[in-house]
């Protein structure tokens, strides 16, 4: 786009499609719309407005969430439906992968343009992204973050005196391991909730200073306790070793790791900004390597095939590639190219 005159003013893949537009051979908005999406292979899930035109979108795959719903006669488009929550609003149903919706005061065009493909819905969504009072793909995220847990629970139990989640994705995980192991669920660590999450951040330095102040160990309920410590996911190590550092400091007798997905060995082209392969420290290193790193007594991670078990639908509609590297769509320019042989 580039090479015929485009000029992009940010790093954001949304203004690709902004750009598309603008090229677009298609007059009429509502063609011009379908042309420019058709142009396009991966995952998206949009929201925009067009003159007097709301128009919501999703890829044929449906990598990300996208919701339809209704309050005081208008209609509204929302990632996850605690956005409707918050505003008293109705969920009226999914935006289905491949659709794309025209919305104009009360109306609204529903339309379906593209060839259909294989479902390839973000199980990462279910373990971290989405909030736990939303309800995703159709299913609550609460309930099977919290059979995640009873799973992870019945894979690698372990004698312990408490179990305590990494606030606040683990927290549901980390109930559902309490109801299957019997052994009683307790908050070791406080969450200082005007700090951002952590493994965005820009830089190693910051995201290792906001680490620290992001949670603040309970020494009264970990001193001299075999521990257990639910988390949802590892991709760097270094969170967590933070985490287990100061959970020790303040006296735990031993620290057992459970995580509530399996390693994170590849890097995700379809929306999370997970690192390349050499910074997953799972790609690169076993598990007792890791378990060393992070300097905890022993360290288990779901196993795919209890992740997908637990999951509320059918297994062969999800997106797994961040686990397996088996990819829904092969990344075919030449930095993913790179990213993979990193």
């Amino acid at each position: 786009m580039e090479e015929k005159g485009s000029i992009f003013q940010t790093t954001m893949d949304s203004e690709v499609i902004a750009h598309l537009l603008a090229r677009s051979p298609k007059k009429d908005a509502k063609e011009a719309m379908v042309w420019a999406l058709s142009q396009l292979e991966g995952a998206y899930s949009l929201v925009l407005m067009v003159n007097h035109m709301l128009v919501g979108a999703r890829d044929t795959f449906g990598w990300r969430p996208l919701c339809l719903g209704r309050f005081d006669g208008a209609y509204i488009l929302a990632s996850e439906t605690c956005a409707l929550d918050l505003i008293g609003a109705e969920y009226v149903r999914d935006i289905e992968p491949g659709e794309v919706v025209f919305i104009h005061k009360d109306k609204i065009e529903s339309i379906k343009p593209f060839n259909k493909t294989p479902c390839a819905f973000c199980i990462f969504e279910f373990i971290y992204f989405a909030r736990p009072d939303s309800n995703i793909f159709g299913f609550n995220v609460y309930t099977a973050r919290k059979t995640l847990g009873e799973q992870l629970g019945r894979e690698f139990p372990i004698p312990a005196d408490i179990v305590m989640p990494i606030p606040d994705s683990g927290t549901s995980a980390a109930l559902g391991f309490s109801k299957a192991t019997g052994i009683p669920y307790e908050t070791g660590l406080i969450r200082n909730h005007y700090i951002g999450r952590t493994f965005i951040q820009p830089s190693q330095l910051v995201r290792d200073f906001r680490v620290k102040i992001k949670l603040n160990p309970v020494k009264e309920v970990l001193k001299d306790k075999r521990v257990i410590v639910i988390e949802d996911s590892i991709v760097r190590g270094t969170t967590s070793r933070a985490r287990v550092k100061a959970i020790r400091e303040v006296g735990a007798k031993e620290i057992h790791m459970r995580v509530s997905c399996p390693p994170l060995r590849f890097p995700c082209f379809y929306g999370i900004d997970f690192p390349t392969k050499k910074e997953l420290i799972a790609f690169k290193h076993s598990v007792e390597w890791v378990r060393d790193f992070i300097g905890v007594d022993s360290l288990e991670y779901l196993s795919l095939e209890g992740m997908l078990k637990s999951m509320p639908c059918a297994k062969e509609n999800f997106c797994t590639a961040c686990f397996t590297g088996k990819y829904p769509i092969k990344p075919s320019t030449r930095l993913s190219k790179e990213i993979l042989e990193e």
